[in-house]
């Protein structure tokens, strides 16, 4: 451990193994991050080219298929067209969950397995439902609804209003952790079964056949199925609605 003097303060320099860009630590998640990124970037760039208004390509359909149930998917829990201002928002949110959740697939850790990046979505989240109330009751009226019914509730008004983000962030964060968990641990246990069962083999090929995860090769594949496809398009899915909810409430209220 290295130590530097500053003034009168000493700070320590732990070794964490982690790459640093300044001061910028670079995390796995980050990293991760930014490859979800450029794959929406990407992929909105190659279905946006060459745009026609006749005789449009099966590319150019299938991206107007997907502007056109984004636009169905909050204007039907809206009940109407006054919040299509936050359709590019929740697009681009249901689509960076997507495939932050779906890229586990290909070896990558799932940024959404970071407590970090829901709790980044949570916030923003929850900053535009406090927006939204305040451009609809004022200040004052917002500071007022955390003493309804009766005063003696504000603390619990207020608890339970920094509780939205909370619990948008724990929910989506604890199913993706979990689905990573328990298709490490299948794997893991597949693998000793595999080792166990081919080690009761007899000579060589029993010592050669149990070094090999046999019974590991395709069952965590059929796991991942629900924990990997199932799951993570539902929690996107889940938290794309919670948002659409929270906010137009909001705007009631």
């Amino acid at each position: 451990m290295d130590f530097e003097v500053t003034g009168a303060r000493i700070f320590a320099r732990i070794p964490t193994g982690i790459p640093f860009l300044g001061d910028f630590p670079i995390t796995e998640t980050l990293v991760v991050s930014w490859i979800v990124m450029a794959i929406i970037t990407i992929t909105c760039i190659v279905l946006t080219r060459n745009l026609r208004i006749e005789n449009i390509s099966k590319r150019q359909a299938f991206a107007e298929m997907l502007v056109e149930t984004a636009n169905n998917f909050v204007r039907s829990n809206t009940g109407g067209t006054r919040f299509d201002k936050l359709i590019p928002f929740v697009a681009a949110l249901f689509a960076t969950s997507v495939i932050s959740n779906l890229i586990s697939l290909i070896g990558l850790r799932s940024p959404t397995a970071d407590l970090s990046t829901e709790a980044a979505w949570a916030i923003v989240v929850f900053i535009m439902i406090t927006s939204t109330k305040i451009k609809a009751g004022g200040i004052g009226g917002y500071l007022k609804s955390f003493t309804q019914p009766i005063a003696v509730l504000t603390p619990f008004n207020i608890l339970s209003e920094l509780a939205t983000p909370v619990s948008m962030a724990c929910r989506h964060f604890g199913n993706i952790l979990s689905g990573v968990v328990i298709d490490g641990l299948i794997y893991a246990a597949l693998a000793l079964a595999s080792g166990a069962l081919f080690g009761l083999l007899p000579g060589a090929v029993g010592d050669f056949l149990s070094k090999i995860p046999i019974l590991a090769v395709g069952v965590p594949a059929v796991t991942g199925v629900y924990f990997d496809w199932f799951s993570g398009c539902m929690q996107a899915f889940i938290f794309s609605m919670l948002t659409i909810m929270y906010i137009a409430n909001a705007a009631e209220e």
